[in-house]
């Protein structure tokens, strides 16, 4: 399926040689500066989302976990255990299966780098280092494999019948081969699959430059992070650095420039890039990463961006609650999920240094009564999980 036809490519590069000129009419995408010093806002989260505390039950020593949340449905909180283990636990806390297939013989995985959970369908989408995703129900029983042709960095449930992936495997040319240079206009990389037998169903090129953003030193070489998928309401943000724009991919197969970082990636040393973007009702929030040496990641600190879309106001985000004085938050779209009817936001929070806050006193609500009840030593984290308005 042809996503856009050439009129429409030739509006994307107008519209991001616009965010690069500096000189934006009312009708262009908002951009962001990364040279620019944005002044700071604080929002108080609970302003803009109904939020809940959540401790992910210990009761049951099975569910003693160390890992992170891997993805939010509308009745299910999925875990990743760094053992191998996939654990279910209700919306509230509580456990409601679990399993662990981690090996090396059929129907299992060496480890788990992509996971994702279709609930009405139960089936959870598992891929490691393996040619394929693996399929199982919640309980744990092995249903079927996709095979793949792509290395994937990101994955997402996209609809009833089909998964997006990002394919990293250009990155990978561009990784191992500094002389490779690439003189394509698209990056179709994006790629819809079907959940039943893998097969590809439709390419999202999106438009793309040829920059390197590896991280280097003398001796070794590797590609930084990016969640380039992220699924919302109105289908899916595709993020690619090396484009500096932030693209909404519609449910009707269209794609819309929606945010742009200035000056180009190309244009700074050392090169920064957009990344982390998420849309949660009123705002946008986004960080930058610069692309430096392996010795340099240490002094590496993003800077955090918010965009208020009523507005078209600019700023750098201090996101507080009010039952955790002193305390600032960020929001990463690594932790932002869609569960089928709202955008939620889970921000994990450490149970240690809630003890400290609670000892100090800085705590108050349902997060102190919480928190008094649990042991820093024998429990879960607590997550503040954000439904937005």
């Amino acid at each position: 399926m042809k996503i856009y036809n050439t009129l429409f490519f030739i509006l994307i590069v107008v519209f991001v040689s616009g965010c690069s000129s500096g000189n934006q009419s009312k009708e262009s995408i908002p951009s962001i500066d990364v040279r620019q010093k944005y002044p700071e806002k604080e929002i108080i989260l609970t302003d803009i989302a109904d939020v809940v505390y959540v401790h992910l039950s210990t009761e049951d020593d099975d569910y003693l976990y160390k890992g992170d949340i891997s993805d939010i449905t509308e009745n299910t909180i999925v875990v990743n255990d760094y053992s191998g283990s996939i654990l279910f636990f209700s919306r509230d806390g509580k456990p409601k299966s679990r399993f662990n297939r981690k090996g090396g013989g059929p129907g299992e995985y060496p480890y788990i780098r992509s996971l994702v959970y279709d609930e009405i369908a139960d089936e959870a989408y598992v891929y490691s280092s393996l040619k394929a995703i693996l399929v199982y129900s919640s309980s744990g029983k092995y249903k079927r494999q996709l095979p793949l042709s792509a290395s994937i960095s990101s994955l997402v449930d996209f609809d009833d019948h089909s998964l997006f992936l990002y394919d990293e495997q250009l990155m990978q040319k561009r990784l191992h081969d500094e002389n490779y240079t690439s003189s394509q206009s698209l990056d179709s990389s994006f790629i819809r699959i079907s959940k039943e037998d893998g097969r590809v169903l439709e390419f999202a090129g999106i438009p793309y430059r040829d920059v390197d953003i590896a991280l280097r030193s003398s001796s070794i070489a590797g590609m930084s992070s990016f969640k380039r998928i992220i699924k919302c309401a109105s289908g899916l943000y595709l993020c690619n650095p090396e484009s500096d724009t932030i693209f909404l991919y519609g449910k009707d197969k269209n794609l819309k420039p929606v945010i742009c970082k200035t000056p180009l990636v190309s244009d700074l040393d050392p090169k920064v890039v957009l990344q982390e973007f998420t849309d949660v009702g009123r705002y946008q929030f986004m960080a930058d990463k610069k692309i430096v040496s392996y010795s340099e990641q240490k002094d590496n600190s993003p800077t955090m961006y918010g965009h208020d879309k009523q507005t078209g106001e600019i700023f750098s985000p201090k996101i507080s609650l009010p039952d955790y004085q002193g305390e600032y938050f960020k929001i990463w779209s690594s932790f932002t999920y869609f569960d089928g009817k709202k955008m939620l936001a889970c921000i994990k929070m450490d149970l240690y240094s809630l003890k400290q806050a609670y000892n100090e006193n800085r705590l108050s609500g349902q997060l102190k009564a919480l928190v008094a009840s649990l042991n820093e030593d024998e429990d879960n984290e607590v997550y503040a999980i954000a439904t937005f308005k």
